[in-house]
Order: structure tokens, then C-alpha cells, then sequence
């Protein structure tokens, strides 16, 4: 099981999100792109949510830019745990740059279970 966000991790995302096909997302999801920066021992890491799916490096479509710590990140976009997102959130855990909108979007728009279930391998597969 390859460590998360690394080289390896991001080609078993890549790979799983392959094999999943139609994500069956709603509008809100499919169009959103979001740009994330985790800060952790070794620098930072960029990724970024586009079309409903993680993906190494930024998106040039994204107007919004989220920080945070890979727990954080962990939690909130694997976990689906919208109790820590607000937490971080509220705590400064989670720093927004950008459209604030785009994560109105993300708050109220509900995962297919397609998406759910990709997450959920890809989180198997997460040391």
C-alpha cells in the first residue's frame, strides 16, 4: 500500500479512478475544480479535485486554492468527514484562497455513490 501522497499513491489514484469510469456526478461536481496545497514534513504537496477526481498537480481551470495538513486533507476528501471540514475550517486548519463559492459548491452538492465507492478504494489503498 503506497503512502499517502506520494509518487506511488498518486499512480494508484490515477489507476483506480480509471477503473471506476462514469463517476455519475452531479452538475456542481463535475464542473468544480479545486486546487489543494498539503504542507507537510517534506515541502508541499499539490493536487487537485477536478471533475470529482484527485489528481497530482494543480488544475489550471481552478479559482479557488485550499491549504492544509495531509490529516486534514485525509479526512475531509477521503473520509467525506464534513464535521472535521467545518472544524478545520473554523480553526484555521484550512486556509481558502480564491472563490469562496466554489466551496459553497462543494459544501452542499451530495457525492454519487460512484464517487463514494472510488474513495473508498482509494483510502484502501492508503498507507
Amino acid at each position: 500500500m503506497p503512502a499517502f501522497l506520494t509518487d506511488d499513491w498518486f499512480s494508484t489514484v490515477e489507476t483506480l479512478t480509471a477503473q471506476a469510469g462514469d463517476l455519475n456526478l452531479p452538475p456542481a461536481l463535475s464542473s468544480l475544480a479545486i486546487n489543494l496545497v498539503v504542507a507537510d514534513a517534506a515541502g508541499n504537496t499539490e493536487l487537485s479535485l477536478d471533475g470529482g477526481a484527485i489528481k497530482k498537480g494543480l488544475s489550471s481551470d481552478a479559482k479557488t486554492t485550499l491549504n492544509m495538513d495531509a490529516e486534514t486533507l485525509r479526512k475531509v476528501f477521503l473520509e467525506f468527514d464534513m464535521a472535521a471540514a467545518m472544524q478545520a475550517f473554523m480553526t484555521g486548519k484550512i486556509k481558502v484562497q480564491g472563490d469562496m463559492s466554489q466551496l459553497m459548491a462543494l459544501q452542499t452538492a451530495k457525492p454519487s455513490q460512484e464517487q463514494k465507492d472510488l474513495f473508498k478504494k482509494v483510502l484502501e489503498h492508503t498507507a
